[in-house]
């Protein structure tokens, strides 16, 4: 080893490619790259948010305003800027709505860092500071939550209209909002636990928004096989047949030579027996209706239609899990040993027609644990941003039955928590007072971007806001609309409270790893899109051009 690395100076050995960025230029490049994300879905919030429309390289194009599905959609390249995107995935997959607020206050939090960064706090300090501020946060969100029970079906259908609103499904959210409270609530099981796998979602283009509608059981995207089949089944038993109704081939290679044509006929009608058993099986436990996940043989589909049973095949085994939950039935293996317990029952299967495809329809069950939504629009966009809707709707319903409590909208949370930070801050020694008040200062950001996407002078806005809240009105918030701040509570404007813990923990998460960033070595150029002269590198790249760190290789020589 050389005299120069045993007295302790770094010997850094880099591609001739590579670029490294150190201390406060670093801190400056990454903290602009994650401003950049937050700037990009800042005026998608609320309910006057406005839309982007994304079209991606083949021309492909989305119309949407949900945060997490614009940041997808932008295929981002600089890692910085991807940590506040993972912000907005961690979001949606948690509690399914508030991602454009987690990404929006965790661009504020790096705003706000950077001009303590400027006043020589350090970013280690700064860290410890929107620790403690988020700690506290959550304290005080937890200590304002209003408790909501299962039975509060008004409240319930309040919330999935608040998560609605300002999104595609505005016009019909009343409608909607019914209908996902009813999804959720058939789908829960009875020890309370909710998988909203269980609802699923058919787009159907044609008709409007109020056509949509919730049947209580399954849609499978299949035709019954054969036409002689009847079309409609009613107080059908529902056999689920996770096999083939084929004849059952050899385990080996078998190679059968056959010398007389006898021998050929023997064959044939030893296959047709075997089928002719099959459906004789399915007869006698009593089936009506029979979904199959593989093939069904030709003589097999005569048999069952001259038996008046409706088969279908090649059922997706997700498809014959959600008819097992819907009917009560319980897909099998084998024929062999089905018994008529294990069929499940429906008041009506039937072949009908939706936006011009046939669909088989299995309704009219009682205590469906598994439905479908049917969501009609005007356009392949409208459906599409429906969908996306429904599914905050969802997970917002769903989240507020696991946890029983929730919170008013309308920026009314962070107002108090402004207020209330600023008074912490005091209690807090050194310079993490400073970082404290800064966190408060950036949670500003949501009832100033509300008023701003809704064309409503901010500063008023939230002088108005701030005076209610001094005045002991927690839930008082902005509406959108009128640009007056009311009770959003009696309003009935309100979210769980685990989308705005959820925002606020992941948003200083992603801020805080930022912060601490203060190298960062790249293998290949950083300014990938640049052109012009050389700057100071803190300016993003433009558009495209945020590539050139994909691999980070260039790591590997460090020592």
């Amino acid at each position: 080893m050389s005299q120069r690395m045993q007295q302790g100076q770094p010997m850094i050995i880099l591609g001739d490619d590579s670029q490294r960025t150190q201390g406060k230029d670093a801190q400056s490049m990454n903290i602009t790259a994650g401003k950049a994300v937050a700037e990009s879905v800042r005026t998608t919030l609320g309910p006057k948010g406005m839309d982007k429309m994304l079209v991606d390289s083949s021309g492909g194009v989305v119309v949407t305003n949900d945060g997490v599905t614009i940041l997808k959609e932008m295929d981002i390249d600089h890692p910085a800027a991807n940590m506040i995107v993972e912000v907005s995935e961690t979001q949606e997959d948690e509690v399914g709505d508030g991602t454009t607020t987690a990404v929006v206050i965790a661009g504020e939090l790096l705003d706000q860092a950077e001009e303590l960064i400027e006043q020589d706090v350090h970013a280690t300090t700064i860290a410890q500071g929107f620790r403690q501020a988020a700690e506290k946060a959550k304290e005080v969100l937890e200590d304002n939550a209003i408790d909501v029970s299962a039975d509060d079906r008004e409240t319930l259908i309040k919330i999935a209209s608040t998560a609605m609103t300002g999104k595609g499904a505005e016009s019909a959210k009343d409608l909607l909002a019914e209908l996902v409270v009813d999804a959720v609530l058939a789908v829960t099981d009875d020890d309370g636990s909710i998988d909203t796998e269980n609802v699923s979602i058919e787009k159907v283009v044609g008709g409007s928004i109020d056509n949509s509608e919730l049947v209580e059981g399954a849609i499978i995207d299949k035709e019954r096989v054969d036409e002689n089949m009847p079309y409609m089944v009613e107080d059908a038993n529902v056999a689920l047949f996770d096999g083939a109704l084929e004849v059952r081939e050899t385990e080996i290679d078998a190679e059968v030579n056959v010398t007389d044509p006898d021998q050929l006929q023997q064959f044939l009608d030893q296959e047709e027996k075997q089928l002719k058993e099959m459906v004789d099986q399915l007869v006698d436990v009593g089936a009506d209706v029979v979904f199959v996940g593989d093939g069904i043989d030709d003589m097999a589909q005569h048999y069952l239609a001259k038996e008046g049973i409706l088969a279908v095949r090649r059922a997706k085994s997700s498809d014959l899990k959600r008819l097992a939950r819907a009917t009560g039935g319980r897909v099998v293996g084998s024929l062999d040993d089905i018994e008529e317990s294990d069929l499940g029952f429906a008041g009506s299967v039937g072949q009908k027609d939706i936006g011009g495809d046939e669909r088989i329809f299995v309704e009219d069950v009682e205590d469906a644990k598994s439905v479908t939504l049917i969501l009609r629009g005007g356009t392949d966009h409208v459906v599409d941003e429906l969908e996306r809707a429904i599914e905050d709707s969802l997970g917002v319903v769903k989240t507020t039955l696991n946890d029983g409590k929730v919170l008013p909208g309308g920026g009314a949370p962070e107002t108090e928590l402004s207020l209330q930070l600023r008074e912490f801050a005091d209690s807090v020694g050194g310079r993490e007072q400073l970082a404290v008040e800064a966190f408060a200062e950036a949670l500003d950001v949501i009832p100033r971007t509300l008023a701003e996407n809704a064309g409503l002078d901010p500063i008023d806005s939230l002088v108005d806001l701030r005076a209610r809240h001094d005045g002991g009105e927690f839930a008082a918030g902005l509406d959108a609309y009128t640009g007056e701040v009311i009770d959003m509570e009696n309003e009935g404007v309100v979210e769980p409270l685990r989308v705005k813990t959820q925002a606020i923990e992941s948003a200083t998460e992603a801020a805080v790893m930022i912060l601490r960033i203060d190298d960062v070595i790249a293998a290949g150029d950083l300014s990938g899109g640049q052109t012009g002269d050389d700057d100071d590198g803190d300016e993003m790249p433009p558009g495209g051009g945020m590539g050139g760190m994909g691999g980070m290789g260039g790591m590997g020589g460090a020592m």
